[in-house]
């Protein structure tokens, strides 16, 4: 029997590639889908029985799991309603405060949550590489992370460039933000050997390019991810989704539902 997975944004890009994603899913079936109130498509029928509503806490009520892209504060109203409710959910949302990723952590005490910048398994993999890779190399070679993605999108950095961000400083057994460098004009001095350059362009409908390099004295390693599609992030998500439905409390990323692990 199919397992019901609640959308959250479920007309919005991802939205629309995730319904997609689980209507050719063998254990997994659209149970539920939302959008913000006022939407024009509310009312529509997105599968056979499932309206596309506004009323999370009906929706959950409905449904084993859900995979949510909405705004930070959307999605946090979300989780809130379905800690209470018990229902696991995948979030794929970017551009969290520091305060709400810690509500998001206790919310995840009560049921689980995966968290990830990016549920594509090749990018997952580039974060696994650069953690091992910043490790191996050491402070001889400086890191830069160029990130290019669609003129629509909202926040920058990317939240996967942060992420292979956050893998390079745990290589190092560094914190993100005491090293990460975001911006670079006028006279800006020597590059720290400690920084960790993020760099962001937009244009287009580029779904996403992350660049990580590591520059040495006289040589250059590039581990770069490129996306032509959103498909491969769609099917990661609903991966989470299904792997999280037989999980306990906790928050998890990608990483751990790829079996990765979290150390190089």
């Amino acid at each position: 029997m199919s397992r019901r997975i609640l959308v959250v944004g479920a007309m919005g890009r991802m939205g629309e590639r995730i319904r997609a994603a689980l209507a050719d899913h063998e254990t997994l079936e659209l149970g539920a889908a939302l959008e913000a109130p006022g939407h024009p498509a509310l009312g529509t029928e997105l599968a056979p029985g499932v309206r596309l509503g506004a009323d999370p806490g009906a929706a959950l009520a409905a449904v084993d799991g859900a995979i949510v892209f909405a705004t930070p504060d959307a999605t946090l109203d979300v989780l809130r309603l379905a800690a209470d409710a018990g229902v696991p959910c995948a979030v794929g949302t970017t551009g969290f405060s520091a305060a709400q990723k810690k509500e998001i952590a206790a919310l995840a005490e009560r049921g689980g949550i995966v968290l990830a910048a990016n549920f594509s398994v090749a990018v997952n993999v580039l974060f696994h590489l650069a953690r091992s890779a910043s490790a191996l190399l050491g402070p001889g070679f400086d890191a830069e992370i160029l990130e290019i993605h669609h003129a629509a999108k909202v926040d920058a950095p990317s939240g996967t460039a942060l992420r292979i961000g956050e893998a390079v400083a745990e290589g190092r057994n560094q914190k993100l933000d005491d090293h990460a460098v975001l911006a670079r004009e006028g006279i800006t001095g020597a590059r720290p050997g400690s920084a960790i350059g993020i760099q962001t362009l937009r244009g287009g409908d580029n779904p996403g390019e992350h660049t990580l390099m590591f520059v040495g004295a006289g040589e250059r390693l590039e581990l770069v991810h490129r996306s032509a599609t959103r498909d491969h992030f769609a099917h990661g998500a609903v991966r989470a989704a299904a792997w999280l439905l037989d999980q306990g409390p906790g928050l998890y990323d990608m990483e751990q539902v790829l079996g990765l692990g979290t150390t190089g």
